[in-house]
Formats: C-alpha cells, sequence, structure tokens
C-alpha cells in the first residue's frame, strides 16, 4: 500500500509510535517504538524475547498509531536508557494494509 505523501512525512518526522499487538488468547499489549519508514514499511527493533514479538510471531497482525514527539520531552532519558544489544534483538517489518489519519491528506 503507497502511503500519501503528508502521512508518510509526518510518519518519518516522529521519533516514537505505539505498536498494539494482541497474544493468541487476543489479550493486548500496546508499547512505545522508535521506527523508521521506509519503502512504504515500517521497521522497528525489539528484543527478540519481547512480548510485542512473541504476540507477532503468534499473531502476525498488528496496529500502528503515530505519536508525536511528547514521550521524548517527558522521558528524554528513554534513548539511552531503551538501547538493545544486537545479538538480543530483532528488526520488525509492518507492510500497511489498512491507513487511518483522521483528516489528515
Amino acid at each position: 500500500m503507497r502511503l500519501k505523501k503528508a502521512l508518510a512525512t509526518l510518519i518519518e518526522q516522529e521519533r516514537v509510535c505505539r505498536v498494539a499487538t494482541a497474544n493468541p488468547s487476543g489479550i493486548p499489549h500496546v508499547v512505545p517504538v522508535c521506527h523508521v519508514l521506509a519503502d512504504g514499511k515500517l521497521y522497528f527493533g525489539s528484543a527478540a524475547d519481547a512480548k510485542k514479538v512473541v504476540n507477532l510471531k503468534a499473531n502476525p497482525r498488528a496496529a500502528v498509531t503515530v505519536d508525536l514527539t511528547l514521550l521524548y520531552r517527558k522521558y528524554p532519558h528513554y534513548p539511552d536508557e531503551a538501547a538493545l544489544e544486537e545479538s538480543a534483538s530483532v528488526i520488525v517489518e509492518v507492510s500497511p494494509t489498512r491507513v487511518f489519519s483522521w483528516g489528515l491528506e
């Protein structure tokens, strides 16, 4: 799916998004992640044993919401303390199939 330019720009400029997953029983799990957008796909890193990754292996559907920069303003220590070791992490690719932008065109 091709993202509209205004939406792609918003996603590229924001530093944080929230990823919602669900376990096999349907229990939701929502966490903030740092992301990048490349070729219309969203990518983020995670510890390989993180709940979101375990959930995605069981149920590959996810919802993503792009936050504003308020999270980093409120928690300036987050970028340094959330770093992951390369050997214990994975990269998740999200390919949008539906996009809701609440009026952003």
